[in-house]
């Protein structure tokens, strides 16, 4: 994943150049240097688990407290994915290695579970939850080695590593639950240059966990708190009994390791991919098919319309000898405005807001300026960039409402500032009144609710009325033919013009050219991975613009040849079509990927699909109306009409 690396060393080095040697600090990714026996604070996030997509804080299981909680100041982005960063009562100093540590502060004296303490370890354990720690902003993983191929073992004995994100809470065996108690901790260091009579200084680089479980009379514990850990062979696992009282001890030992990794690098562990191949094998292929069908579909359109064109533009003596039909025949009804321009304009409005906020999101993620170590950061950015985003969202959408023919404004500038915006927090506020229900941390506080609809109204509204304001005072767009005062009949339609085929129809391509970054989407977000790949889902994005436009002409093309010219709503519905493939896919993940089965963790999942599927029908939606509507006044304003 070399080129991830590369491109986060020339930030850095962008920004020294910039900054002078001593001072460049990103925020959030200012390295912090350590010296020998400093403290390095291990900190927890929360508990997550793929089957119940509920995340948990670290404390809301009985594990070993500090004498003092403190919760850390959390950005928008933290608070909305559920983290809720606490300290721990793991002493780790750099450099300084422990055999083995009880963690409570009770030498030999074991901890008591209640029955139900253990009966809700117990039920974690059953959901397969997993425990996220930070050591200086690094997340726990736990390392994965398994043999590539069985035939080469004995040639070579490389094994593949990867790395799991965090560790498991316990596991179960037939009908009995174990708990991981004992942590034994492997940190990375990289020893900084320094001047020769200086103290070195080192960097955190990885933090791995081994968790174990041990019984508590193999662990033998003594009156400072030191322990000694048994034989690999000879231990018991440490049972978890639901039914009954428990009782345990939690231990941990730090090993220290040098490493050649440098601090810039560090992430590089968590990013890797094993299916980098993949990605760019579909990209190419995303591409070429994209690039091939454009290239036919633009010859055909330009050909087509070059001998309409032609055959429209000859003189009249000419014109007995050819029956009039096609596109030329609905000049005059080609711009008749639609039924409700003021949802249409509106919706519209909504998908230039996503699209702006989309483009500059990806974009600044590929410059790296969003990397996973300033947490919540992309979430963060994202609300904040759709909010401001709302002037170029009123903006056309007050334009359009006026090519439209519409005069209430104001009701128009609102409805842009609500109607979609309203749908996601309504969707929003039933699934995190189930979430609070749970007690999880992903339930979104009562003041941060508040904090994001005063954003909406004092800073997304007025922005939207603002742009609306100077949208709808600007001159309309100008359309190259005038519209009849009574309006055409519209011909019978063959079947394949229905609604319903057309989206089927359009949605095709553009899904073929991203499903597979899709995939990699849906992973980040359901089953806890890491994304970071948006070079790549820039190059996506692209592509799915180009699909978009063009399939978009083509549909508004045939449908004006077959004399129907309510093209408006149509285009924008069709535009949408992979919309709907994206939400057949969904339920297929669903199906197939995710072992989800309880009500609740389901709700949430299509709550959220809808809400994915909703803003992608009106980005796509968008994207093919803009085109089709460029289309139609160039290829009208060609012709000679009397």
């Amino acid at each position: 994943f070399s080129f991830l690396q590369e491109r986060l060393r020339y930030t850095l080095v962008l920004l020294l150049l910039l900054h002078g040697a001593d001072s460049f600090y990103v925020p959030g990714v200012a390295p912090i240097n350590f010296h020998h026996n400093d403290p390095v604070e291990i900190k927890a996030v929360k508990l997550t688990s793929s089957r119940t997509q509920l995340p948990y804080e670290y404390y809301s299981l009985p594990f070993c407290q500090p004498t003092k909680i403190t919760y850390k100041a959390e950005n928008l982005g933290e608070v909305l994915r559920g983290d809720r960063i606490v300290n721990t009562p793991f002493q780790v100093s750099m450099n300084v290695e422990k055999k083995c540590e009880v963690l409570c502060n009770f030498p030999n004296k074991p901890v008591t579970l209640t029955v139900e303490q253990s009966k809700l370890i117990a039920e974690r354990i059953r959901e397969d939850y997993y425990v996220h720690l930070i050591a200086d902003n690094l997340p726990v993983a736990t390392r994965l080695e398994f043999y590539s191929n069985r035939e080469e073992e004995e040639k070579k004995k490389e094994k593949d590593v990867q790395f799991e994100h965090g560790y498991r809470l316990g596991f179960m065996d037939g009908n009995k639950f174990y708990l991981h108690n004992h942590l034994s901790f492997i940190l990375y260091y990289h020893r900084e240059d320094v001047e020769e009579n200086r103290e070195p200084t080192y960097r955190v680089v990885r933090f791995e966990v081994i968790p174990q479980s041990i019984k508590l009379e193999d662990l033998k514990a003594d009156e400072k708190s030191m322990c000694t850990l048994p034989e690999a062979t000879g231990s018991a696992p440490q049972e978890i009994d639901p039914s009954k009282e428990n009782q345990l001890l939690f231990t941990y030992s730090v090993h220290w390791e040098e490493s050649d990794i440098k601090w810039a690098s560090r992430w590089d562990t968590y990013l890797t991919m094993s299916d980098v191949q993949i990605h760019w094998f579909s990209i190419i292929n995303s591409v070429v098919v994209v690039f091939f069908l454009s290239g036919i579909l633009s010859m055909i359109i330009i050909r087509t319309l070059r001998k309409d064109i032609a055959n429209y533009n000859k003189e009249d003596d000419i014109e007995d000898t050819m029956e009039e039909s096609g596109w030329k025949l609905v000049h005059g009804d080609v711009f008749r405005p639609p039924q409700y321009p003021m949802i249409l304009s509106s919706l519209l409005g909504s998908g230039i807001q996503l699209f702006c906020m989309i483009l500059i999101v990806i974009f600044v993620a590929m410059l790296g300026m969003l990397s996973p170590s300033s947490r919540g950061a992309l979430m963060t950015t994202a609300c904040f960039l759709f909010m401001f985003m709302g002037v170029f969202g009123g903006f056309f959408a007050g334009r359009l409402y006026r090519t439209l023919k519409g005069h209430r404004w104001k009701k128009g500038a609102f409805c842009t500032a609500t109607l979609y915006p309203g749908v996601v927090f309504g969707i929003c506020f039933v699934l995190n009144c189930f979430i609070w229900g749970k007690h999880s941390s992903g339930a979104v506080p009562f003041p941060t609710m508040v904090a994001l609809l005063c954003m909406w109204f004092g800073i997304s509204l007025p922005l939207v009325y603002l742009g609306y304001y100077f949208g709808f005072r600007k001159q309309p767009y100008d359309n190259p033919v005038r519209t009849n005062q009574i309006p055409r009949q519209i011909p019978e339609q063959r079947w394949y013009m229905n609604k319903f085929v057309g989206i089927l129809m359009a949605g095709i391509l553009p899904f073929g050219a991203m499903f597979i970054e899709l995939f990699f989407i849906f992973s980040a977000i359901w089953e806890n991975q890491f994304y970071y790949l948006f070079g790549f889902l820039f190059l996506v994005f692209i592509i799915l613009v180009v699909s978009c436009s063009q399939i978009s002409i083509v549909m508004v093309y045939f449908q004006l040849c077959a004399e129907d010219y309510r093209w408006w709503w149509r285009t924008f519905l069709v535009s949408g079509g992979s919309a709907f493939y994206v939400l057949i896919y969904a339920i297929f993940y669903f199906v197939n990927k995710l072992d989800i089965v309880e009500f609740i963790p389901s709700l949430l999942y299509f709550g959220y699909t809808a809400l994915m599927v909703l803003s992608f029908w009106l980005l796509t939606g968008t994207i093919g109306f803009y085109a089709a509507y460029m289309f139609v006044r160039k290829i009208y304003a060609a012709v000679k009409i009397d």
